[in-house]
């Protein structure tokens, strides 16, 4: 069968695999440019995200759009998504089972978008994506190579909320992406 955003988004809103779904407002899928060469993927929803049924659309979102900007790429330019599509309650990080139950969801998206890179934005997205034992502050800004796709993962925006200190290395990360995205542009990939 061919895979669908009008398959993805009816699974998204109809499911009940974990307890997430039980307390959510909306389900949030992604939003941004649906063919995009970079695709950000979050931890999941925050309370502003719940209420809207967008992504990174609090401070946090702010922010990304900032440091979007900052190295000339819009929304129009990248597609943003997260592990979990359902917040967690308290903003919590989302427990295995529930990453689990999401994750085919996150699978789905790539293989619709076959984006050339992925930014994975903080600790969870990249012990999902890169290695259960990615350590964050160690191995942020470390290129992987995974089937012809480029993998980096930075802080995420709220930890630069958090802690100034953590921009600087979030500002030359976003740096080496916007340089990988040209060199890939480059060679015509």
């Amino acid at each position: 069968m061919e895979k669908t955003w009008e398959i993805l988004e009816g699974a998204c809103y109809y499911c009940k695999k974990c307890r997430l779904s039980e307390m959510r407002t909306n389900v949030v899928i992604g939003k941004g440019n649906k063919q995009a060469e970079i695709m950000f993927i979050g931890e999941g929803p925050g309370q502003q995200e719940d209420l809207q049924g967008q992504p990174f659309v609090g401070p946090a979102g702010q922010l990304l759009d900032k440091m979007l900007a900052a190295v000339d790429l819009q929304l129009e330019d990248v597609y943003i998504t997260n592990v979990v599509k359902c917040r967690p309650p308290g903003n919590r990080d989302p427990h295995d089972d529930e990453k689990q139950s999401c994750i085919n969801y996150l699978r789905y998206q790539f293989a619709l978008i076959r984006p050339k890179i992925i930014v994975c934005l903080g600790r969870i997205a990249a012990t999902t994506i890169i290695d259960p034992d990615f350590k964050i502050t160690k191995q942020r800004g470390q290129w992987y190579e995974r089937k012809g796709c480029y993998i980096i993962a930075t802080y995420h925006p709220s930890a630069l909320l958090r802690d100034e200190t953590k921009k600087r290395p979030a500002w030359e990360d976003m740096q080496a992406i916007r340089k990988k995205l040209d060199e890939i542009r480059q060679k015509g990939v």
